[in-house]
C-alpha cells in the first residue's frame, strides 16, 4: 500500500503539469499568434535601434548584423554593436557585414568600457549601448536587445515584432529563437532545454497580465524605451546573471509582456558536444536556484521523482505501482512530442526524456560546484557569479 501510494506521486505530478501548468507542453504560444493581432500594414512604423552586446563574437556577429540590415522594416532602423573588449576582430566583422549589406551608415560600433563592480558583463554592455542611443537627438521609442548569434531569417521579423507590440500594447515582446539542433548532442538536449524552460515559465502565464509569472528570452527582446526608463532602466537589474528573466520581471511591472516561440528567427551558435551544452546550462542553473543548497537538493529530488521514478517503477515494480509508473511515463513521453515536432527531430527521443532529465540534473549540480569553486557564471573568460567572499571576476 505504501509503495502504491508513493508510485501515485509521479503520476499526480504529470497530471498537474499537463492539465494545470499553463499548457506549456503544447508549444502553442508562437509569433503566428502575435502576427494575428498586428495592426494594418498601412500604419506608420516607429523608429527602432538594435543593441547587440558582443564579446569575441567575430565568427557569428556578421550573420546577425547582415540579417538585421536585410529586414524590410519601413521605419527608421539602426544598429549599435557594443564591442565588449573583444580580442578577435568582432568590431571589424560587424563593419564588414554592414558594408556587404550596403548600409554602413546604419551601424555604430561602441567600444566597451571596463565593467564596474556589481554589473554582469552582458548587462553592462547592453547599458552602454542603451546610453549611446539615449544620447541621440531623437532616441527611438523601441530598443531591440538581441544577441550576437541571432539570425533574423524572415525579412519581416522585425516588423512582425513591432506591429505585434503596438497591437497588444506590450512593454516587452520577446521571442524564444529557434536554437541550433543539428549535432547529436543538440538533437538530444536542445528541445528538452526549451521544454524545461517553458515548464518553469509557462508562456501563456507570462503573456497573461493577471498572472505574476514573468520571463523573456535574451536572444530577442523588443522593449519600449520609456517604459524601461520608468522601471529604473538596466541599472535596476545590473547584477542579474539570468538577465532576460530579470528584465521580464522588471518590465511586467510596467505593463503587459509577451513571450513566444518562433520559426523565423534562430540562433546560429553551435553546441556540437554534450560538454558545450553542459557549459551553457551550468552558467546560470544555480543562479536560478538563488544559490541555495536546499533549493539544489529539492530540485534534484524533484527531477528524480518526476522523471526517473516513472520508468523505474514501470520496469521494476509490480501490480498497481507498476501501472502507475507506466501511466506517468506515458504522460511524460506524450508531453514531450510537440516540442520534438517543433524542432523536427525524431519522436523516439521522447522515450529518453528520463535520461535527458538526469543529464540536466547533473548539469545543475555542476553549476553549483562551479559556483562554490568561484567559477560561476563563466562566459568568454569571465566568472560573474562568484562564491561568497571572493573577488569579482575579471
Amino acid at each position: 500500500m505504501i509503495v502504491t501510494a508513493l508510485a501515485a506521486l509521479p503520476l499526480a505530478i504529470w497530471v498537474y503539469l499537463i492539465a494545470f501548468r499553463g499548457g506549456f507542453w503544447r508549444t502553442a504560444e508562437r509569433d503566428d499568434a502575435l502576427a494575428a493581432g498586428c495592426t494594418s500594414a498601412a500604419a506608420p512604423l516607429p523608429a527602432v535601434t538594435a543593441v547587440i552586446p558582443a564579446r569575441n563574437e567575430a565568427d557569428v556577429l556578421g550573420g546577425t548584423v547582415g540579417s538585421l540590415l536585410r529586414q524590410t522594416y519601413l521605419g527608421r532602423f539602426s544598429i549599435v554593436v557594443v564591442d565588449d573588449q573583444s580580442a578577435d576582430g568582432t568590431a571589424e566583422a560587424a563593419h564588414q557585414a554592414a558594408i556587404a549589406a550596403g548600409a554602413p551608415d546604419r551601424l555604430t560600433v561602441v567600444r566597451g568600457a571596463d565593467r564596474p563592480l556589481g554589473w554582469t558583463g552582458k548587462l553592462w554592455a547592453m547599458r552602454q549601448g542603451l546610453a549611446h542611443v539615449e544620447a541621440q537627438d531623437r532616441p527611438p521609442p523601441f530598443i531591440l536587445f538581441t544577441d550576437a548569434d541571432i539570425a533574423y531569417d524572415a525579412p519581416d521579423a522585425l516588423e512582425r515584432l513591432v506591429r505585434g507590440s503596438l497591437a497588444q500594447n506590450t512593454v516587452l515582446t520577446s521571442l524564444m529563437v529557434k536554437l541550433r539542433c543539428e549535432s547529436l548532442a543538440e538533437r538530444m538536449l536542445i528541445p528538452a532545454f526549451v521544454f524545461f524552460f517553458q515548464k518553469l515559465y509557462p508562456f501563456a502565464w507570462v503573456n497573461d497580465p493577471r498572472k505574476k509569472t514573468a520571463a523573456a528570452a535574451g536572444g530577442c527582446m523588443l522593449v519600449r524605451r520609456e517604459s524601461l526608463q520608468a522601471a529604473g532602466g538596466l541599472d535596476a537589474i545590473r547584477s542579474a546573471l539570468i538577465d532576460d528573466c530579470a528584465l521580464g520581471r522588471l518590465m511586467k511591472g510596467q505593463g503587459p509582456i509577451w513571450l513566444g516561440l518562433t520559426q523565423r528567427v534562430r540562433s546560429i551558435r553551435a553546441y556540437p558536444r554534450v560538454n558545450d551544452i553542459r557549459g551553457m546550462v551550468a552558467r546560470t542553473a544555480y543562479a536560478e536556484l538563488r544559490y541555495s543548497p536546499l533549493r539544489l537538493a529539492g530540485a534534484v529530488a524533484g527531477m528524480a521523482l518526476t522523471y526517473l521514478a516513472p520508468p523505474v517503477l514501470a520496469v521494476s515494480a509490480h501490480g498497481p505501482a507498476q501501472a502507475l509508473g507506466a501511466a506517468a511515463w506515458a504522460l511524460m513521453t506524450l508531453s514531450f512530442l510537440p516540442m520534438l515536432r517543433f524542432y523536427a527531430v525524431t519522436p523516439l527521443w521522447s522515450l529518453t526524456l528520463p535520461a535527458i532529465a538526469a543529464c540536466y540534473a547533473a548539469f545543475t549540480v555542476d553549476s553549483a560546484w562551479q559556483h562554490w569553486q568561484g567559477r560561476g557564471g563563466a562566459w568568454k573568460g569571465r566568472f560573474q557569479a562568484q562564491a561568497p567572499g571572493s573577488a569579482t571576476g575579471a
